[in-house]
């Protein structure tokens, strides 16, 4: 069987600092000598970028099917420019959200049927789906206290949206607990990091010494749940 990379995605509702972790993730494991690849769902590809403006930084009323379906094309898109091709290659893969993002902001905020949206998602992506997801949780007006002034179309939700989505999150890892690790996201990054770095060097075998630490991240056959 030929050897794939690893997949890794960080999922939270607003003001969770995902985004920002993500990034110190990717810093570190490059850090560890890993060749690690970076992209954001949606965007990443010119498709990405494209749906991104439309769906989060236009004023224009969205369905939520027709917010779904954009989400699910792009990620497609995504899947098959960047992600699959650096899996392939053996590298690890860190994404700013994924297909979670799509059942719980649209599925549970938006009310659409859970099962079908989760059916649909993952058949679109060929159910390319990641090795282990870091769940950071935070509540909602924790999180709502954290945001800037100006707000993307998602963030100007109403707030019973918001916690219907976060709920979602967590009814998502309870459903998934081998993939899904929560860490409570309202501690202070610094905390939240290390937490991080405990989950990865759990689920990938980091090895410790007294002059270093290295996250050692075996290939691992890419999975398809």
């Amino acid at each position: 069987m030929a050897r794939r990379g690893v997949f890794i995605t960080l999922e939270g509702p607003e003001g969770s600092g995902k985004s920002s972790q993500a990034r110190w993730l990717v810093q570190r494991l490059r850090r560890a000598g890993h060749r690690v690849t970076l992209v954001r769902d949606p965007g990443s590809t010119a498709l990405g970028r494209s749906l991104r403006r439309a769906l989060l930084h236009t004023s224009a009323e969205l369905s939520p099917l027709a917010e779904a379906l954009l989400f699910i094309g792009g990620r497609v898109q995504l899947v098959e420019e960047r992600i699959r091709p650096a899996l392939a290659k053996g590298r690890v893969v860190v994404c700013d959200r994924f297909h979670d993002s799509t059942v719980a902001y649209q599925g549970f905020g938006g009310q659409l049927d859970v099962p079908w949206l989760d059916r649909v998602g993952r058949a679109a992506i060929r159910r390319v789906m990641p090795d282990v997801t870091v769940l950071l949780d935070v509540p909602t007006a924790v999180g709502f206290a954290r945001l800037r002034r100006s707000r993307d179309r998602m963030e100007r939700k109403a707030l019973a949206f918001h916690r219907r989505v976060r709920a979602g999150f967590l009814r998502l890892a309870k459903r998934e607990p081998k993939r899904f690790v929560v860490i409570d996201a309202s501690q202070p990054a610094a905390a939240v990091r290390r937490e991080i770095e405990m989950i990865v060097s759990s689920e990938f075998g980091v090895r410790s010494s007294e002059s270093r630490r290295a996250l050692r991240i075996p290939h691992s056959p890419l999975r398809t749940p």
